[in-house]
């Protein structure tokens, strides 16, 4: 029994500690969450209607214009997966590779040979491992160790030149948009090329005629890029504040099981060693008629 009772004892404790770690990791992702969530709150608005008069400008472009307009026949796609770099935080970097992975499936399907650009160390132990998967040229990085437009306009970039190189003929970038710290929004977007906006889903307000200033020329030569890249950049934020939500969701959850296993350990603790005890009297008491008969 007293063998038993050592046993019980040290699962109490390893559960104690247990339970000391994902609460700190839950405070740790709770103070992430609330700056990661003022910058994708102040950054959404504006790379909304940045990708609203985006589509609606690439649509008054003519091909030899808007090159990243043009929609040719899709022999080699690039999705672009974004996870986090550490685990710990639930289904999040699942939904991204499943998101990936179904992406993947269909374009292969059709005969479309699929390229992978990973970001997050996550995605990157998923499809590195492929061969042929990544594209040539691109190595891994860890963008989230200092995450900032400079960073994600280098990814940027390396997309957007090799669609307009005709490396590949369309992108689309699979990650978790962040809801609240409760909810992520497994979503797939398109980013190359870009969609004229359909008139019978946009409002009045948004089908505008364009003045160019200063001409169409340097549109779309600068403000167009930075506006692709904003769109990157809104969605490794998104990325980034659904991944500390998360994170802290399953370690609140993690600390309840924990606080609940304790309680069950700590009764059967209780129970065990009541038994030792009433095990003992009635081994002394045993003894004590003896010796009196």
């Amino acid at each position: 029994m007293a063998g038993g009772l050592k046993e019980v004892r040290e699962r109490i404790g390893s559960v104690q500690n247990t339970m000391q770690i994902t609460s700190a990791m839950k405070m740790v992702s709770a103070a992430k969450l609330r700056r990661a969530q003022d910058a994708i709150t102040r950054m959404r608005p504006y790379a909304d209607k940045i990708q609203s008069i985006l589509a609606n400008v690439s649509a008054t472009l003519d091909s030899s214009e808007g090159v990243f307009s043009q929609q040719r026949e899709v022999k080699v796609a690039l999705v672009i997966c974004i996870t986090s770099d550490r685990g710990l935080c639930g289904a999040f970097n699942n939904f991204s590779i499943k998101l990936t992975t179904t992406a993947i499936n269909q374009y292969e399907a059709k005969g479309v040979k699929t390229l992978v650009l990973p970001l997050g160390k996550k995605a990157v132990e998923a499809f590195a491992k492929e061969d042929g998967r990544l594209p040539e040229g691109f190595e891994p990085t860890a963008i989230f160790a200092n995450l900032n437009f400079d960073t994600s306009s280098e990814i940027g970039d390396f997309a957007m030149q090799g669609f307009v190189d005709g490396k590949w003929d369309s992108v689309e970038i699979a990650y978790s948009k962040f809801k609240n710290a409760a909810v992520q929004i497994p979503t797939n977007e398109s980013f190359l090329p870009i969609l004229p906006s359909d008139g019978e889903h946009v409002e009045e307000s948004n089908q505008t005629d364009y003045i160019f200033e200063p001409n169409r020329e340097e549109i779309v030569e600068k403000i167009l890029p930075n506006a692709l890249k904003i769109q990157l950049y809104k969605a490794l934020l998104d990325s980034h504040a659904a991944e500390h939500g998360a994170r802290m969701t399953a370690m609140h959850s993690a600390t309840e099981n924990a606080g609940e296993l304790l309680s069950e350990l700590k009764i059967s603790y209780n129970k065990a060693r009541q038994a030792a005890i009433t095990t003992e009297i009635l081994e002394i008491v045993a003894g004590s008629e003896a010796l009196g008969g």
